[in-house]
C-alpha cells in the first residue's frame, strides 16, 4: 500500500477549485485526520470545522468522494478511490471558505418548521406524567437524537432542487414535537408543514435516512407529518 494518501481539498468559495495534497498514511486514519494534517503541515489557511473528534457533535460534516459524512468517523481505507480522497463542503449550503459552510439557512428552516418546544404548562404546574411506552412518546423518541449536523440536508435532492424546502432535519424535529404531549402548538406545526416547501414536497427517496450518521429516519417522520396534516391533530397517536 502506498505510503501517502492523495487528497483533493476544495479551496475558496462557491467558485473555488480543488487543490491537491499528499498526506502521509497512518493506521486507522480518518478523513478528519487528513484535513487536520493539511491545515497543520501544508497550508494553515485551510478553513474547516470540527470539535469533539469522536462522533458526538457532527460539526465536521463534509462531502467525501461525493457523499456527505462525518469526517471524524470516516476511515480513509473505507472510502478512498485509487489511493485518493476528494473532500468538499456540504452541498446546498453557502460556502464561507474552503470546507466551512454557513449554517444559517439550515437553522432558519428549523425555525420555519416551528422546531422549538412550546410548553403547555408553567413551572408552577405539576409535571405531566408521560408514559415511555405510549405510542406518541415512542414516535418522539425515535427522532429526538438529531444533532443538527446537516448531513441529511446535504444528501436531500429536493433541497438541492427546491431551496425553500424545509428539509429532513427540520421536518423530523416538527414530527418529534407533534408527538410530544407537553407541546402546546400542534396546530401551528400542521400549518407550517402544510405550506409550500413543507412535508408534501418530500419525494420519499430516503437519502436522508440512508446518510444519517446516527441512524434516524426522517423519511418516516415526514410521512407521519403528511398523515397528520391530512387528518388533523386528532390523528396523533395517544
Amino acid at each position: 500500500m502506498a505510503e501517502i494518501v492523495r487528497v483533493r481539498v476544495w479551496r475558496g468559495g462557491a467558485e473555488g477549485q480543488f487543490q491537491a495534497f499528499e498526506v502521509p498514511r497512518r493506521a486507522n486514519q480518518t478523513v478528519l485526520d487528513l484535513v487536520t494534517w493539511v491545515q497543520r503541515e501544508a497550508d494553515p489557511t485551510l478553513a474547516y470545522r470540527f470539535a469533539c473528534r469522536v462522533g458526538m457533535c457532527g460539526s465536521c460534516a463534509m462531502t467525501v468522494n461525493g457523499r456527505p459524512r462525518w469526517t471524524c468517523r470516516t476511515h480513509v481505507e473505507r472510502v478512498e478511490r485509487d489511493g485518493g480522497v476528494e473532500i468538499a463542503p456540504l452541498r446546498s449550503l453557502p460556502v464561507i471558505r474552503d470546507l466551512a459552510c454557513d449554517m444559517t439557512v439550515f437553522f432558519e428552516k428549523w425555525q420555519g418548521a416551528r422546531g422549538r418546544f412550546a410548553p403547555s404548562q408553567t413551572r408552577r404546574d405539576p409535571l405531566p406524567a408521560i408514559k415511555p411506552e405510549a405510542p406518541a412518546r415512542q414516535e418522539a423518541d425515535a427522532g429526538i437524537e438529531c444533532i443538527n449536523c446537516a448531513v441529511c440536508y446535504a444528501a436531500c435532492d429536493v433541497v438541492a432542487r427546491k431551496p425553500d424546502y424545509l428539509g429532513p432535519a427540520a421536518l423530523n424535529r416538527a414530527w418529534t414535537l407533534a408527538n410530544d404531549g407537553r407541546d402546546s402548538e400542534r396546530e401551528e406545526i400542521l400549518t407550517r408543514v402544510w405550506r409550500d416547501g413543507g412535508a408534501f414536497d418530500c419525494h420519499s427517496h430516503g437519502s436522508c435516512a440512508e446518510h444519517c450518521p446516527v441512524g434516524l429516519e426522517p423519511t418516516r417522520a415526514i410521512a407521519g407529518l403528511k398523515r397528520l396534516a391530512l387528518g388533523g391533530a386528532k390523528r396523533l397517536p395517544k
